[in-house]
């Protein structure tokens, strides 16, 4: 691509901010760069026609974990690590909220439940026995205990009569989240730019010099918020895990309502719109859906759909509308790379599906890095 003067002078030259990916971490990023350094002038890319990855492809799920998942880290994780985890993810979405605002971004609180499929009933003794355990390490987070039992009114079939409940967890409406990620960034006067795929970059240590497929510039500071994408950078430290999501048509009646997960947070599902949107079964080949490729496989959607039939709606006809597929960062540990990579370039990756609840604080506490 062959640039114009104006095109050079308005969008590419005395760059101070650089931010690679416009999903939640990186316009946050850019965003609290904007109130830290007003007259700065920051430079979004994005690789996608709108923020590529997870932000506008996940679930919209505002959580913080079920019970079975939070049990299962705690194998590889300390009781102090899963409670700065779990109170990163409460601040992050109350920072979110705050940002934008409840309105813009159709924030709703009816619940974070865990159902229990009948062929796994030892998860749910498994969890009963240590939710007073899980409840007292939370408990100063939230104010209160956060796990509970309730029971099974939603009809859902082939699973325990009880959920155990996570009465603070909320949901958002992903699409409403991300255009007004966009408009707050745009308003503050940062650039974006789309379908611009970074390649290489390297730090002189007085700027950074980045090649894109179709032109070259510098940048007196790098941000790298590609999430999963973010591999071919980083190596090992973050893998890329691609989440398969289809929603239904519009369903008369639906009374469901909430957030729900079940198998340790790999399935989870809810309510919007009239219409159920259900997602997960990488655990059902992991190899394969360790990859930044978009796409479905017929293992996961006819799984999803199984599923779908015999527990979500086992009396509801319903018709699946969309398919579609996220890729996610995730690693051994839960908690995100956050850190400076070199003099002038930093990184924040490896949201391991915890974007909404994290997203905002680590593009703020990212920004602070400078």
């Amino acid at each position: 691509m062959q640039l114009s003067y104006w095109e050079h002078k308005s969008w590419l030259t005395n760059i101070e901010f650089t931010i690679v990916g416009s999903g939640i971490v990186g316009l946050s990023t850019a965003i609290f760069l904007k109130e830290n350094h007003p007259n700065s002038k920051i430079l979004v890319l994005e690789r996608g026609i709108l923020p590529q990855g997870a932000s506008t492809k996940n679930a919209g799920f505002a959580c913080f974990g079920s019970l079975s998942e939070i049990i299962a880290d705690l194998n590889s994780h300390t009781e102090n690590e899963i409670y700065e985890l779990v109170k990163q993810r409460y601040e992050g979405i109350k920072l979110l909220r705050k940002l934008l605002g409840d309105s813009n971004i159709g924030y709703e609180q009816h619940g974070g439940h865990e159902i229990f499929p009948e062929k796994n009933l030892a998860l749910f003794e498994e969890c009963l026995q240590k939710k007073n355990n899980i409840n007292q390490l939370l408990r100063p987070i939230f104010g209160k205990k956060p796990f509970a039992e309730t029971v099974n009114i939603f009809g859902f079939d082939n699973i325990h009569s009880k959920y155990i409940t996570h009465k603070f967890e909320g949901q958002v409406d992903t699409g409403a989240m991300m255009d007004s990620f966009l408009r707050k960034a745009t308003k503050l006067g940062v650039k974006i730019l789309n379908s611009v795929e970074v390649l290489e970059f390297s730090d002189t240590l007085t700027k950074v010099h980045v090649k894109t497929k179709d032109f070259e510039f510098s940048t007196t500071k790098l941000f790298l918020t590609t999430n999963g994408f973010a591999s071919q950078f980083l190596g090992d430290l973050i893998k890329p895990a691609r989440a398969q999501v289809l929603i239904t048509k519009p369903i008369k009646n639906l009374s469901i309502k909430g957030t729900f997960h079940f198998d340790e947070g790999y399935y989870y599902f809810r309510n919007i719109d009239n219409r159920i949107l259900f997602g997960g079964g990488r655990n059902l080949d992991f190899k394969t859906e360790e990859t930044v490729k978009f796409g479905q496989t017929k293992v996961v959607q006819n799984r999803l759909a199984e599923l779908l039939q015999e527990v979500i709606l086992p009396n509801t006809p319903f018709e699946v509308d969309l398919r579609w597929s996220g890729i996610m960062g995730v690693g051994k540990q839960k908690r995100p790379i956050l850190k400076s990579i070199s003099e002038n370039i930093y990184c924040g990756v490896r949201m391991g599906g915890m974007g909404i609840a994290i997203g905002s604080s680590v593009g703020k506490t990212l920004a602070n890095l400078v």
